[in-house]
C-alpha cells in the first residue's frame, strides 16, 4: 500500500536535508575558507579558479531553492551537475570518504540523491515552480 501523505513529507526531507546540506557547503567556501581560498583550492586540484565563483553561487542559491522548494526539479540537476564535478578530484583517492583527500563514495552517492530527487519532484511544504502552466 503506497502512502501519499507519507511519501510527499518523505520527498521533502530528502529536499531539504539536500538543499541545507548544499547551503551548509557553499556558505563554508564563501565564509570560512573565503572566495580566494577556494578559488586557489580549485587551482590545487586542476580546476580553473573562477570556476569555483559559480560553483559557490550554485551551492547557495540551488541549495535555498531545494530547501523552500523551488522549482525542485530544476535545482536538483544544476546541484547535480556541482556534484559531478565534485567526483572528478576524488577519484584518485579511492572508494571510502575516509581515504586521505576523501573518496568517491560520497559525491557519487550525493548525486544519486539529487537525481533521485529530480525525478521525484517538490514533495510537500514546497513552493513548487511559478513559470509552470497550470492545468
Amino acid at each position: 500500500m503506497t502512502d501519499t501523505y507519507t511519501i510527499s513529507r518523505a520527498i521533502a526531507l530528502l529536499r531539504v536535508t539536500s538543499g541545507t546540506l548544499l547551503l551548509t557547503h557553499g556558505l563554508t567556501k564563501l565564509l570560512v575558507f573565503t572566495p580566494a581560498g577556494t578559488a586557489g583550492f580549485f587551482e590545487s586540484i586542476g580546476f580553473p579558479g573562477i570556476l569555483a565563483y559559480p560553483v559557490m553561487a550554485g551551492e547557495i542559491g540551488l541549495g535555498l531553492a531545494l530547501i523552500v522548494g523551488f522549482m525542485t526539479r530544476w535545482a536538483a540537476l544544476g546541484a547535480l551537475v556541482i556534484m559531478i564535478g565534485a567526483i572528478i578530484p576524488h577519484l584518485s583517492s579511492g572508494f571510502s570518504f575516509s581515504n586521505p583527500g576523501g573518496g568517491w563514495e560520497y559525491p557519487v552517492f550525493w548525486a544519486v540523491t539529487l537525481l533521485a530527487q529530480s525525478m521525484l519532484g517538490d514533495g510537500a511544504y514546497a513552493i513548487g515552480n511559478p513559470f509552470a502552466e497550470k492545468a
